[in-house]
């Protein structure tokens, strides 16, 4: 070999050897740049997330924070309301019943009290403002003649509100009642309206101070009301500093959740104002905000992927690297998989908790379970549980079979109140473990709904009592029980109100209203525990006695009749007494139908009305009740027929009787109804019931709106037809509103009012002729026609015709009938026709059924007539079928 050959390149398989873990390096740095590149973007995003969540719960706050303070302003305008209503008997008990219907302490958190402070003139002669209802009394009776003129941040709000006559709220301030009681939290604050005297709204600054009856105001404790409106993510998620900026320095901080730090990173500045004040909101985020998982899983993944990489090129250096890296990534994955599984776990909303199977004790709960229950780690899973019966036997159930679920809601303690939650527990092995997972979900809001909605469907909303329907219920209860076990008798009591109308005509159904509620109470007082009273509808009543005889009942049913009419209603000025008509009924022998119960305390009822009303009736089986129970019927079959439309109208026509007259047609409607099986039934069947039973006023407006309508098709002339007699009832000239009805509805159809012809008969218009005497004189000057029906049946006729401004004057059937063989009835006759012609009215005789009478009543000069003689009723035309006949029953 020559000594200048090229020595061998020794050199070259080492260079090769090392060159892997310079790649594994390089790999590595790479890696872990690109890694910490995408972690800056992933740390830039999150900080801008988390800083729009700041500003967007920062926003939020001061409409949190307005809430309940605009909730006390709103029940404060109703008490306002109801003293401008002109509530003259306001005393300290009805100052409760207001403050119970209003309900501030579930709706205002940190609510006192609401109370009236009375404007006065001391002895100095300085404006004094001294409270003189407060609700809640007890725990307030300090502030009972305490004067608010001797705190300023009172003063100063109250006079704000009385002169711009809305809601002020007062500095923060220590509460009286709390002195030495609790030094860390008795601040509050008053949210202030005024009252004035009974009457319209003021509405100038000098009719405001002049009208001044005192003060309205709701006094809230600062700490909890914050903590409240604020409560949940603001909370959670910021400390809070909030300052009075018009208050003295003393009393300027109204909340804070932690000290201000002396540079708070990130604060937010915000304004609540309210009632003439204005508080400043100063947020900062708590030391940790934001969701890093995102970030930490960059970091984590990529650095794990750099690294994995690296080893990768390692390994093929040294085997033992390449084992010892790939024990490092699993370690690394089952790391990231845990804290995945934990992440989940805590932002779920359901309760999520883990207990040892061997000993029971609780190791972990989720967010939402540490929200609800508190701290219960190491506590025994079955203790959460309300019922340990039930709790021992869920364990015991899922140890056995591996899983529970309930079937039905039960109670769980919670760390605050107790919960109603849907729970599952199942068995897991964590570490070769047993365990216990147990996932529930709070179902406390829905039940509250279900039972809020369930009361609400059995009670009457206005007095609280049961409605009808639970009271059926519980009386068709009642009577299976009784068949069944044979319990004791009971008793059923039907309590109408006497002449409750006439209140609510004289002073209004508010009035009425309120009576009703002060009557429920007084009724409530005098039964005794066990019994169910109900409201049934209007001023009607029912009262379930449970284990009594019938003296006993007729006792009790005394009794309430006694606290009725002992109790006097004041509205206005004006005061009232009532009664009550009593109808009992005693259920003491099987075989009893609700509907029987219920129809025979009505007919008692009614029996208690016809014998001069304020007056218990017991339920007797005779004649009498037979009759109106035959009447009750007839006045379920005409309820049927109004709502399904099965009234009918006949039409008779009114012939001239002059020689001369000119041949117009009139006519008047006569009513019928179609029976359920089709038959069509006569009035005088069931107009006695109709007029019992007040549904007079129902069909006589039924007849009206229904001819008017059809005006043109009531008979075969159409639109030539002169005039249409229909007759109005006595209950229907007592409602104030007839006339109205009658004018809208003749200006709605279009119909002339000329052609419109209302009969009244006499009895009707003698029994209350100054109401009578109004109706007419309206609907006459509008241009309708009025005719005094069936004259002459009646007593003192000529008396009252006099004051009677009428049109037409119809003559009795029965002096017409026998006209042809007596005397006295030609008499009377030619005496009406006289007096009628000599005032400008017409005159008709009705019943006329053979054409004798006819030339008889011509004779006397009588107008018109009416009867068999001279038309058959037949059905309105709009009624008929196509054949022009009606239809086949």
């Amino acid at each position: 070999m020559r000594d200048d050959a090229p020595a061998p390149r020794g050199g070259d398989m080492p260079r090769y050897i090392f060159a892997t873990p310079l790649w594994a390096l390089l790999v590595l740095v790479t890696g872990l740049a690109l890694t910490a590149w995408m972690a800056l973007g992933e740390w830039r995003g999150e900080r801008d997330r988390v800083q729009a969540l700041q500003r967007s719960l920062a926003d939020a706050a001061p409409a949190r924070l307005r809430e309940p303070l605009a909730g006390a302003a709103l029940g404060l305008r109703a008490m306002q309301t109801v003293l401008l209503a002109g509530t003259a008997q306001l005393d300290q008990h009805t100052f409760d019943s207001y403050q119970r219907n209003l309900r501030s302490q579930e709706w205002i958190h940190g609510y006192v009290l609401i109370a009236f402070a009375q404007r006065g003139v001391g002895v100095d002669g300085q404006v004094t403002y001294r409270y003189q209802y407060v609700a809640p009394l007890q725990g307030n009776e300090v502030l009972v003649g305490f004067d608010v003129a001797r705190q300023p941040e009172n003063m100063e709000a109250l006079r704000r509100a009385r002169d711009a006559d809305t809601a002020a709220m007062s500095a923060p301030f220590p509460l009286l009642q709390f002195r030495g009681q609790r030094p860390a939290g008795d601040m509050g604050l008053t949210v202030r309206l005024p009252a004035y005297t009974p009457g319209a709204m003021p509405t100038t600054v000098e009719e405001r101070r002049v009208r001044e009856l005192g003060a309205l105001a709701v006094s809230v404790r600062l700490e909890p009301m914050v903590r409240q409106a604020l409560y949940g993510r603001i909370l959670d998620h910021m400390d809070v500093e909030i300052r009075d900026l018009g208050a003295l320095p003393a009393h300027a901080r109204v909340f804070a959740s932690a000290p201000l730090p002396a540079d708070p990173a990130a604060l937010q500045l915000r304004r609540m104002e309210f009632g003439g004040r204005t508080w400043e909101l100063r947020l900062w985020p708590r030391a940790a905000m934001g969701e890093w998982a995102q970030l930490r899983l960059i970091v984590i993944g990529g650095s794990s992927i750099s690294v994995l990489l690296a080893l990768f090129l390692w390994s093929q250096a040294t085997v033992h690297r390449r084992a010892l890296e790939l024990a490092r990534r699993m370690s690394a994955r089952f790391g990231e998989s845990e804290a995945r599984f934990q992440a989940l776990n805590e932002m779920l909303p359901a309760l999520v908790l883990v207990a040892d199977a061997r000993d029971g004790r609780i190791t972990y709960a989720n967010r939402a379970a540490r929200s609800q229950l508190g701290n219960v780690a190491g506590t025994p899973l079955e203790d959460l549980f309300a019922d340990a019966v039930q709790g021992r036997e869920a364990v015991a159930a899922t140890l056995g079979v591996g899983t529970w679920s309930s079937q039905e809601a039960f109670v769980v303690r919670g760390a605050d109140a107790a919960l109603w939650v849907n729970a599952s527990l199942a068995m897991l092995e964590m570490d070769h473990v047993p365990h216990l997972l147990m996932v529930a979900g709070d179902t406390s809001a829905q039940r509250e709904m279900t039972e809020r909605l369930r009361y609400q469907a059995a009670h009457d909303e206005l007095t609280g009592l049961c409605n009808r329907r639970e009271f059926e219920r519980c009386l068709r209860q009642a009577l299976l029980d009784r068949d069944a076990a044979g319990v004791a008798s009971f008793a059923l009591m039907y309590i109408d109100l006497d002449q409750f109308k006439l209140i609510n005509d004289l002073s209004g159904h508010t009035a009425g209203d309120q009576l009703l509620v002060q009557l429920s109470q007084a009724m409530r007082r005098h039964i005794r525990d066990g019994d169910l009273l109900a409201r049934l509808g209007g001023d009607e009543f029912g009262l379930l006695a449970f284990g009594v005889d019938q003296a006993q009942a007729d006792r009790l049913a005394e009794q309430v009749r006694a606290c009725i009419e002992r109790s006097t209603f004041c509205w206005l000025g004006r005061s009232y007494t009532v009664s009550a008509s009593i109808g009992l009924v005693l259920v003491d022998q099987p075989g009893c139908t609700l509907k029987d119960l219920l129809a025979w305390a009505d007919t008692a009822c009614y029996q208690a009305k016809e014998d001069g009303r304020n007056r218990v009736r017991v339920y007797r089986d005779d004649a009498d009740a037979t009759r109106r129970m035959g009447e009750m019927e007839w006045a379920s079959q005409l309820r049927r027929a109004l709502e399904q439309d099965r009234l009918l109208l006949d039409y008779q026509e009114i012939v001239p009787l002059s020689a001369g007259a000119e041949p117009v047609t009139r006519v008047e409607l006569l009513l019928r109804m179609r029976a359920d099986d089709g038959s069509v039934i006569a009035p005088g069947v069931f107009m006695v019931a109709a007029e019992r039973y007040g549904l007079m006023p129902a069909v006589d407006r039924w007849v009206i709106r229904t001819a008017l309508a059809n005006f043109n098709t009531l008979h075969p002339c159409g639109g030539r037809l002169q005039s249409c007699a229909i007759n109005l009832s006595g209950a229907s000239l007592e409602d104030e509103g007839l006339a109205d009805f009658i004018l809208d509805s003749i200006a709605r159809n279009g119909v002339p009012p000329q052609r419109l012809c209302l009969e009244i008969t006499e009895t009707v218009a003698v029994r209350d002729l100054l109401r009578v005497v109004r109706v007419i004189e309206r609907l006459r000057a509008a241009g309708c026609r009025i005719a005094l029906d069936d004259f002459g049946a009646g007593m003192a006729s000529f008396g009252y015709l006099k004051n009677l401004p009428v049109d037409v004057i119809k003559i009795d059937g029965s002096f017409v009938r026998d006209l042809g063989h007596d005397p006295m009835s030609r008499t009377i006759i030619d005496a009406v026709t006289r007096i009628g012609h000599q005032r400008g009215a017409k005159v008709v005789a009705e019943w006329v059924d053979d054409l004798d009478t006819l030339d008889l009543l011509r004779e006397l000069g009588v107008d018109s007539a009416q009867g068999f003689a001279l038309h058959r009723p037949e059905r309105v035309l709009f009624q008929r079928d196509n054949t022009g006949q009606p239809p086949a029953r």
